[in-house]
């Protein structure tokens, strides 16, 4: 359920803060088509990239891009290193925290609706369920939540839940259902990491919370709601919510994970889990046309009035550490070397690392993952396809606050 760009050891074992980037993946590219006047001339400099995750450990890659010359697709590694399977460009993954600007648009939606406001306190939806150790749902609102500035603990930071879904309890714990009220109350167990408004802090929790709140405002589950509201007008066919289904749809292939600090570990296949375990902060699982398909149509305003996507790129500062990143509602603003900025989510669950961005104008997108959580630089990716020959000049750095976060 990560939140930007990918990062190495992304999927947060045992309460691990994301140290850097991620999320580069490699291809053998189909044939590339010449790019608008605004970007590279080919995606030659995307497609070395890639690559360059594949030999720094990554298994396989699949990254797609669209810009006013149309669609390219690149490919690198296997899907399947047990068969030696090429990974596709229509392999669904699972994209952990780029669930959470699908759920802010649900919420948005329903603030255009006249049937929530930002400003709502959490408690005004949830009575009592934020509370204990200094946390009160009275003083944060739903906007705080969106954007990351409530100060409430993230239930994944939790050493014995990360023991359990993250270390090497993963095997014995890995088709456990959780309900969002356990993680909750897992969050509630620590104290607050700020008081709200006062800082910023990436919590998987302030989206569990909201998906509660949309369920309490409709009378149905998020899950239904992102279905309804976005999935289905769409037409994101390999857009989907899983709930606690542990297996993966098809076409598609494996994940793989670490599940340790240890660079040396043991690669293991993780494909099948749970991901009721990330509920509203990442369960989905997408592709990489339907991702950007979304962000498209969702920074052209038509998923949202012209108010409520002022409200979604409204971003805060996520502190010192990543100058070139600032968070929305649900949603990342980053700015790369070369002065362009972009717009999405990262997103980081077991052994599947994803970026998702778009420019701001919608003219030009990219969705990308690769099938492991250890190695890999999204943020080269990225460089690679919107500033083409200053990427060489650029700094490395996260490619979004991946280096913020733990978890999802």
């Amino acid at each position: 359920m990560s939140a930007l760009p990918v990062r190495k050891l992304r999927t947060g074992l045992t309460g691990l803060t994301a140290a850097v980037v991620a999320a580069a993946v490699a291809t053998t590219a189909f044939a590339p088509a010449a790019a608008a006047s605004s970007a590279p001339t080919t995606h030659d400099r995307t497609q070395e990239a890639i690559e360059a995750a594949v030999k720094d450990g990554v298994p396989g890659v699949v990254t797609q891009v669209r810009d006013g010359n149309g669609p390219w697709t690149g490919t690198a590694g296997v899907a399947d290193r047990r068969t030696g399977r090429e990974r596709h460009g229509q392999d669904r993954y699972r994209v952990g925290s780029i669930t959470k600007t699908f759920v802010a648009t649900v919420v948005l939606q329903l603030e255009a609706e006249g049937r929530l406001s930002l400003d709502d306190s959490v408690d005004k939806w949830l009575p009592g369920v934020v509370r204990g150790n200094g946390h009160d749902g009275r003083r944060i609102t739903l906007r705080q939540l969106l954007n990351h500035t409530s100060g409430v603990y993230s239930y994944t930071e939790d050493p014995g839940l990360g023991e359990k879904v993250f270390g090497p309890g993963f095997f014995k714990h890995r088709y456990d259902t959780w309900t969002p009220e356990q993680l909750v109350s897992i969050a509630m167990s620590h104290k607050p990491d700020f008081a709200p408004g006062k800082g910023w802090h990436y919590s998987n929790t302030n989206y569990v919370l909201a998906g509660m709140v949309i369920g309490k405002v409709t009378g149905r589950s998020y899950a239904h709601e992102i279905e309804r509201r976005i999935v289905s007008p769409l037409a994101l066919r390999a857009t989907s919510l899983p709930g606690t289904r542990a297996t993966m749809p098809k076409p598609g292939g494996r994940a793989y994970s670490k599940l340790s600090r240890d660079p040396k570990a043991k690669i293991h296949d993780v494909t099948e889990l749970n991901p009721s375990m990330a509920g509203a902060a990442g369960e989905m699982v997408s592709n990489s046309a339907d991702l950007q398909r979304f962000y498209r149509v969702l920074m052209k305003g038509d998923l949202l009035p012209e108010r409520q996507l002022k409200e979604m790129t409204t971003t805060v500062s996520v502190g010192d550490g990543a100058p070139h990143i600032r968070y929305g509602l649900g949603l990342v603003q980053q700015k790369l070397s070369c002065g362009k900025e972009i717009w999405g989510h990262s997103g980081g669950i077991h052994g599947s690392s994803s970026e998702a961005v778009t420019t701001r104008d919608a003219s030009h997108s990219l969705a990308l993952n690769f099938n492991g959580d250890w190695a890999g630089d999204s943020g080269a990716v990225l460089e690679a396809e919107f500033c083409g020959e200053g990427a060489e000049e650029a700094v490395k750095a996260p490619g979004a606050i991946e280096a913020l976060r733990s978890g999802f």
